[in-house]
């Protein structure tokens, strides 16, 4: 009878303290509540209490609000404060924990039970730390695209519409300022997120300055100069140079986005600006670009020796280092060409990073993109702009370069551009919304002349510019496509 007595006991015993640890998993404070420390254990359950509505309110939020829930999260004192919060929260939590496994007094228990107990509580305060560790890199990453997010650009659609400015530097240590590289428009529907991507090359010249720009009384008839030095990639340059007709804003990338505006017809909404000398480290947070290459490229070249070649393939899996001098390399080929090979990584970028890999290396892909990226795209607008490039995915990408034999760089007809604009997104909506009837004309921002007729419409399925053709200036054939 005693025996039966003490067993029954003892497993009451072994209940009630896997009862208490248990409890203070599911609800921190309850088992203080229960049998410890009950001020505490309110304390506890009330701080339990309000990170549940916190929780709730955001998932409200993000569900009827997201804009300004998400210029809330990605707000970076708030981040830093929710940051250090979570850390507080697992030490209290680990210590409630632990205390929760002291009421249960292990001691009292046979050694099966107490090890189970002990087993348990460690695995808990482990699992409590690796989801606070979760949460802590979450606001890292929210963070680090606080400091990109910086605002400031137009968030109203362009006849349903978003058109935004897409420019690539090569901030190398030799190079003196910064001249973009790559210029490039990404106009998008706002419904389906099918992309046009216009290509401008950056020797092109007599860029037109808007009437409404500081630089139009300098350069009426377009940045043009005696000795050809004048091209659309000096424009940054030049209004660096003369910053103090930009007063509180940032020249160079405001007189690019008037030219580039000017040039296509189009009113741009955001810029992105990244760094191609920075930008492995984001390639290399994704774990690499595969692309089809259809020849050796040179790694180096130049002011620096030949050291290898990227060798053409089908489904060659670069790497950062080699994703960059891919993008960068001019030996042995033209600025055309090199736009296409910059225009295949940019392609590969967004097709390739899938929403897995971001939520595996989030805090890797913000710290890259921090360093890389300069953007007027505020945090209250970056969710529609991330459902949008999640619906391009799905849809093709028609590319259209303003190069040769479509454009003479050294003389371009700006009305063939622009109507090649306008007739290269009419096509474009005709795929999604069929019946759409393209327009005849069209006026850049700004133009009170008269409008441009149309040109033939093109094809917008193509991914590359025109083929070349004798023309010393024309560009060689394309040499790569997106696996």
């Amino acid at each position: 009878m005693s025996t039966d007595r003490t067993a029954t006991e003892s497993h009451v015993r072994s209940r009630r303290a896997l009862a208490l640890v248990t409890m203070s998993a599911v609800v921190p404070g309850s088992a203080q509540v229960a049998v410890g420390n009950r001020a505490l254990g309110r304390i506890a359950m009330r701080v339990w209490a309000g990170v549940w509505m916190m929780v709730i309110l955001v998932l409200l939020g993000l569900w009827l609000f997201r804009g300004p829930t998400l210029a809330v999260l990605l707000n970076g004192p708030i981040t830093a404060a929710l940051r250090v919060a979570a850390w507080f929260a697992f030490a209290g939590w680990a210590v409630l924990l632990l205390d929760a496994w002291r009421l249960g007094r292990p001691l009292g228990l046979v050694r099966g039970t107490r090890l189970v107990l002990t087993s348990a509580c460690l695995v808990l305060v482990l699992s409590a730390g690796f989801a606070t560790n979760v949460a802590a890199n979450a606001f890292t990453a929210a963070n680090n695209v606080s400091e990109v997010l910086r605002g400031g650009g137009d968030s109203k659609k362009k006849a349903g519409r978003y058109n935004i400015l897409l420019l690539g530097v090569d901030a190398a240590a030799n190079r003196e300022g910064i001249r973009p590289d790559s210029i490039n428009v990404a106009s998008i529907d706002a419904e389906t997120g099918r992309t046009v991507l216009f290509g401008l090359p950056r020797n092109l010249q007599g860029a037109p300055f808007p009437a409404s720009s500081p630089l139009h009384d300098k350069y009426p008839e377009g940045f043009r100069c005696e000795d050809a030095a004048c091209m659309l990639n000096g424009v940054y340059t030049l209004a660096e140079d003369h910053a103090t007709m930009y007063p509180g804003k940032e020249a160079g990338l405001e007189a690019t986005r008037e030219v580039v505006e000017e040039t296509l017809g189009l009113e741009i909404n955001y810029y992105a600006m990244v760094d191609m000398g920075g930008f492995k480290s984001l390639i290399d947070a994704m774990g690499g670009i595969t692309l089809n290459i259809g020849r050796d490229v040179p790694i180096g070249g130049g002011t620096s020796p030949v050291s290898g070649y990227i060798e053409a393939g089908e489904n060659v899996q670069l790497d950062g280092y080699h994703a960059l001098w891919f993008a960068r390399s001019r030996e042995g080929s033209s600025d055309y060409e090199r736009m296409n090979r910059q225009k295949c990584v940019m392609s590969a970028m967004v097709k390739q990073l899938d929403p897995t890999l971001v939520a595996r290396r989030f805090v890797d892909l913000s710290e890259a993109g921090k360093d890389i990226v300069v953007t007027d795209v505020g945090a209250g607008h970056v969710a529609e702009l991330v459902e949008l490039a999640l619906k391009a995915k799905s849809v093709d990408l028609a590319s259209i370069d303003f190069t040769p034999p479509l454009i003479v760089t050294a003389d371009p007809d700006f009305s063939l551009i622009r109507s090649t604009v306008v007739d290269a997104i009419a096509a474009a909506d005709e795929l999604d919304h069929p019946g759409t009837k393209a327009p005849e004309s069209s006026t850049p921002p700004g133009d009170t002349g008269d409008p441009v007729s149309a040109a033939p419409v093109p094809d917008v399925t193509r991914t590359t510019a025109p083929e070349a053709t004798d023309d010393d200036d024309a560009e060689a054939p394309p040499i790569c496509t997106v696996s």
